[in-house]
């Protein structure tokens, strides 16, 4: 199971966090809560997330009410984009109009530093195999971002990244979705 995180105050402004350490607000920690309740009736074997706050945060939150300790893996972290963070498209537009072009027309990822979202998808898949080869025949959450989430979708079903965002814009703040793991492939949930 894979699971974005509950909502920050940047998340609420439309501000773009990468790899911006921000906490959850309390409607995140609600959603968190919510997600937990969630799952009580069929809990994971174990809890997992991006080490980056806002997803261990949320972790914490529901992997305490399952009675789960959170295991923080870099790997699920969101994409890095660079000079991007913290800023809202409309500064973005107005700083980077060539970066914010290509990014509106899924022409790559739109920022000249940080990461490139193929290089995100790389790590996170990675990421998902090891956990998935420790875990053999048991269902796990995995706490991450929105897109590490779009990233295991486009793997999935053999889609680019740009292909996924269009299937896909948004991921809901503690929405959850599945995916299968099976002999070292990512596969659709049946």
């Amino acid at each position: 199971m894979l699971a974005r995180h509950g909502e920050t105050d940047w998340n609420r402004s439309l501000r773009w966090q990468g790899h911006a350490d921000q906490p959850l607000n309390e409607r995140g920690r609600e959603q968190a809560r919510a997600l937990a309740e969630t799952l009580a009736g069929a809990p994971p074997s174990a809890v997992y997330s991006s080490d980056l706050l806002r997803a261990r945060e949320t972790a914490e939150i529901v992997a305490g009410r399952l009675g789960l300790a959170v295991v923080p893996v870099r790997g699920l972290r969101e994409v890095d984009v660079g000079s991007w963070s913290g800023l809202t498209r409309d500064e973005i537009q107005l700083r980077f109009p060539d970066g914010y072009r290509r990014w509106r027309a899924r022409e790559g990822h739109g920022w000249d530093d940080g990461e490139s979202y193929e290089a995100m998808a790389e790590r996170v898949v990675a990421a998902l195999r090891r956990i998935a080869v420790d875990h053999a025949d048991a269902e796990i959450l995995v706490v991450t971002h929105g897109g590490p989430i779009r990233a295991a979708a486009a793997h999935v079903h053999g889609l680019s990244h740009a292909e996924q965002r269009r299937v896909q814009a948004v991921v809901d703040n503690c929405g959850l979705s599945r995916i299968l793991v099976e002999n070292d492939a990512l596969l659709p949930a049946p």
